[in-house]
């Protein structure tokens, strides 16, 4: 018998995946109980406060998720110029793999539910603040002035958020590629010398 928090983790992960390509609405309660392999009653066991409480719990796992690769990424290049458009070239090759049915692991369900839930509303933006403060943090620690660095990373991940949602809604990664290549000069040349 699976124990209670691999079946909560496995549900978890079901929903982050099925959030990540469907979003919240087109994705039901009876999908996320079968693809997670648990059994009817559980969702409720493990999130009483039904898909809300699942979504939010997913898009943190999700927003979480990309942090870490983010910031391995960031860490593995000689430049920022370098670091940012490898982050944008691995999303490129992750939409293109999915064919192109998986952007940003927590657009969809926050475009679908963040004005009208909280919990939803407050995990997107502790996601999408998460990967902000990542890039912000990795500027700044190459020298970068914070005030600077704050307006980089705000900048990268909306730059980098549309030409997601440009390159799968056409399925094509030139909105992806033109932005990697601009992001890469500004980085470079807002360098400290």
């Amino acid at each position: 018998m699976a124990r209670r928090t691999d079946t909560r983790q496995r549900m978890l992960e079901t929903a982050a995946d099925l959030f990540h390509q469907q979003g919240y609405h087109a994705t039901g309660l009876n999908q996320l109980v079968s693809a997670g392999g648990a059994p009817k009653g559980s969702l409720y066991f493990h999130f009483p406060g039904g898909k809300e409480q699942l979504a939010a719990e997913a898009v943190t796992v999700a927003a979480e998720r990309l942090n870490e690769r983010l910031k391995t990424l960031l860490a593995e290049a000689p430049d920022p110029g370098t670091a940012i458009e490898r982050v944008v070239t691995a999303l490129a090759e992750g939409l293109a793999a999915s064919g192109f049915q998986r952007g940003c692991p927590i657009a969809l369900v926050a475009m679908d539910a963040g004005t009208t839930s909280e919990p939803i509303r407050g995990a997107s933006c502790g996601g999408y603040g998460s990967w902000q403060r990542t890039i912000a943090e990795y500027l700044e620690n190459r020298g970068t002035e914070a005030v600077q660095a704050e307006a980089l990373s705000v900048i990268a991940l909306s730059a980098i958020e549309g030409a997601l949602l440009l390159a799968r809604l056409n399925r094509d990664l030139a909105p992806l590629h033109t932005v990697g290549v601009h992001l890469r000069r500004t980085f470079t040349e807002s360098e400290p010398s």
